[in-house]
This record gives structure tokens, C-alpha cells and sequence, in this order.
């Protein structure tokens, strides 16, 4: 599958630590959400996001180095469209718990229900899609 990854995924080293297979398909634009700034990179409503595609089988690798089971992150998916605006597979994405990795800015998901829901229905509803950058 493949991730978009825009923080400290994007480094080759910390990818290859982590996973036994992998490769950088390409550059992309997350569309609908924005980097925000804590302890670790992160995404709040709204813009874009520039980054990386990474193609990996190894997702548990990439959920245990990212918190998930520790509610630091939440992996959502997301549509892919190409270069060409035809929709591909669907792009897994990391979004973090902004109360617990120190966002300095004030993040607010709408909504009732946990921050995967909140996320969740943040992407559905607002079209979130990821874009592949041309070569």
C-alpha cells in the first residue's frame, strides 16, 4: 500500500530502519489538510500538504513506530488521484493526537466521538485526496 508520509518518513535511514521492503513512488500533495508544528510533524483541517509517497506491504511496522495502538496517531485512508486526475488506490495517511504530542497550534476536529472518528468523518466530508506531482 501506499503511504503519504510528510514528516520523518520522508528520511530514507529512519524508513529503512523500520521496514524491510519499501520504495519512494513519488512526490505528492495532500489536499485538505496542513502541517502544523509539536513534537513530531502532524496535519490540522484545512491546505495542503506537501510530501512523499512511500510503497510498503509493512503497515504494523509503520502503526507501531507511529503510536497507533498508543493513540499518537491514527492511520486514516484516502483517495489517490495521478498526475493525470485519474483516481487510483486509496493512500493510507498518519494524523496525530495533537493533546498528546504538544501541537502548538489549537487543532480542533468538529464533532463528537474519538479523534479516529472526528478524523474520519473530517476527510470524508471535506473531500480530503491525495495527488500525485508530476515528474
Amino acid at each position: 500500500m501506499d503511504v503519504f508520509v510528510y514528516g520523518t518518513l520522508t528520511d530514507p535511514e529512519t524508513v529503512g530502519g523500520l521496514v524491510d521492503s519499501y520504495a519512494f513512488v513519488g512526490a505528492a500533495v495532500l489536499e485538505g489538510l496542513h502541517p502544523v508544528t509539536g513534537e513530531y510533524p502532524s496535519l490540522a483541517p484545512g491546505d495542503e500538504t506537501g510530501g512523499r509517497l512511500l510503497r510498503t506491504a509493512e503497515l504494523d511496522e509503520l502503526d507501531a513506530y507511529e503510536g497507533v495502538e498508543d493513540g499518537l496517531y491514527v492511520r486514516m485512508t484516502v483517495p489517490k488521484f495521478d498526475p493525470h486526475g485519474e483516481q487510483q488506490a486509496e493512500v493510507a495517511v498518519y494524523v496525530s493526537n495533537h493533546e498528546q504530542l504538544g501541537v502548538v497550534e489549537d487543532v480542533s476536529w468538529a464533532g463528537e466521538g474519538s479523534l479516529e472518528e472526528r478524523v474520519e468523518r473530517y476527510v470524508r466530508e471535506e473531500g480530503v485526496v491525495v495527488r500525485e506531482r508530476r515528474s
